[in-house]
């Protein structure tokens, strides 16, 4: 599936999902040196500079059809450490560009991402203007609280991801009398008394979702050298996460902090600060792959 990314960064996203098997058709970044950093590592794609200047004509003009739109949209109006200006600020508020372009290219999925405040600001009026959004444009979604350290990061970065998908068309053309969303895909499939994630209560906002869940509990289990109790809701913790267990980091890496003499470090350390942790959106890609294939077999 072709992947628009938006607020690209240096391509977190990018990388995790294309691990899963997806496509990159094109990146939105406004900073040059994030720019460089991506013609550096995915030359030949195509970068906008400007969210607000993608619409449906322009990517069509420029040859770029999109299955996928993935954002970490602004968090400084949101983030705790900001003004709390909110999801109408400068900032956050380029969040209706992410909805505007959902509407737009119709999309089979949507992925987000954003600081967890995101749920709580104004006593959750903010999280009730995205979910609404989503709501209005005919989509359903879906939301995890997910730390860097549930992939084996040594910090928390604590980031809520939200995953949307078409509520009445299900993306693929057919009408459609009931929604098919990952949770009625699932059902069906699922037999037993779901369990949640072991230590997921602090972490996770819904420890007993079925297929994302079930993904990142099995991918967690596997580099812990865990087995994993299952009832046919996920797949095995085995030969898959064998293929990829090298894209995932036994130690933090060291970044250089205080390192005299390393080029750009003010504007490497930026990047990596704005960056989402890889490991997380190759999960949910891996996730989203396995209900599409799942879909097509039936």
């Amino acid at each position: 599936m072709r992947v628009l990314d938006l607020f690209a960064g240096i391509g977190g996203f990018t990388v995790g999902l294309e691990r899963a098997g997806f496509k990159t058709a094109a990146f939105c970044e406004i900073e040059p040196y994030a720019q460089k950093v991506l013609n550096k590592n995915w030359p030949g794609i195509k970068i906008y500079d400007d969210v607000r200047g993608i619409t449906a004509e322009r990517l069509a003009a420029d040859g770029i059809g999109v299955d996928v739109i993935t954002g970490g949209f602004p968090c400084q109006d949101i983030s705790v450490a900001g003004k709390g200006a909110g999801i109408e600020g400068e900032r956050s508020g380029l969040w209706s560009e992410c909805a505007r372009l959902i509407g737009e290219l119709r999309p089979r999925y949507a992925i987000f991402e954003n600081v967890t405040n995101l749920l709580n600001g104004e006593r959750g009026d903010w999280f009730k203007r995205v979910l609404g959004d989503i709501s209005a444009l005919g989509y359903d979604a879906e939301w995890h609280c997910i730390p860097a350290s549930a992939v084996g990061a040594h910090h928390r970065r604590d980031r809520v991801w939200i995953v949307a998908y078409p509520n009445s068309d299900d993306g693929r053309g057919g009408d459609c009398s009931e929604p098919l969303g990952w949770q009625s895909r699932m059902e069906s499939r699922c037999s037993g008394e779901r369990q949640p994630i072991q230590g997921a209560s602090e972490d996770v906002a819904d420890t007993y979702e079925s297929r994302l869940q079930r993904w990142i509990q099995n991918g967690i289990a596997y580099q812990e050298g865990r087995e994993v109790e299952g009832n046919g809701c996920a797949p095995e913790c085995g030969a898959g996460w064998e293929r990829h267990r090298n894209g995932y980091w036994a130690t933090e890496p060291d970044v250089g902090r205080v390192a005299n003499g390393v080029p750009s470090r003010s504007h490497r350390l930026k990047c990596l600060g704005n960056a989402v942790v890889p490991q997380i959106p190759e999960l949910i890609g891996r996730a989203i792959m396995e209900t599409e294939n799942d879909y097509n077999r039936v």
